[in-house]
């Protein structure tokens, strides 16, 4: 099993940026897919970012295209999510997750808070 913590949300103002950090556990953390996610209260968790075990591809969502960035260091075990330019729709708790196969595995989340 993939432990997932989560580190470097918090509250910003309207066009600021945060960057979001999540550690793994294990010795296997370049054979993960790893995502990042959002929820907010009453609504599903969306997608908002994926990269490869390799790190040689991305996906975002389109609400974020250009503005987030997501980047991993296999050497730390390590996934990032660079946000610019935030704006008060991010406010969400975000989370992220590993996939391999039908694995999947989630951290407990970091509040991102969006002040206009």
């Amino acid at each position: 099993q993939v432990q997932l913590v989560e580190s470097g949300g918090g509250l910003v103002q309207a066009g600021g940026s945060l960057r979001l950090s999540c550690a793994a556990s294990g010795r296997t953390f370049s054979n993960y897919a790893m995502g990042w996610f959002r929820q907010v209260p009453g609504k599903e968790r969306e997608f908002v970012a994926t990269i490869s075990g390799s790190g040689g591809s991305t996906s975002y969502a389109d609400s974020v295209k250009g503005r987030f960035t997501i980047s991993r260091d296999n050497a730390k075990n390590t996934v990032y999510l660079q946000m610019n330019t935030l704006k008060p729709e991010d406010t969400a708790v975000y989370y992220c997750a590993c996939t391999l196969g039908n694995y999947r595995a989630w951290g407990q989340g970091t509040q991102v808070t969006v002040a206009s």
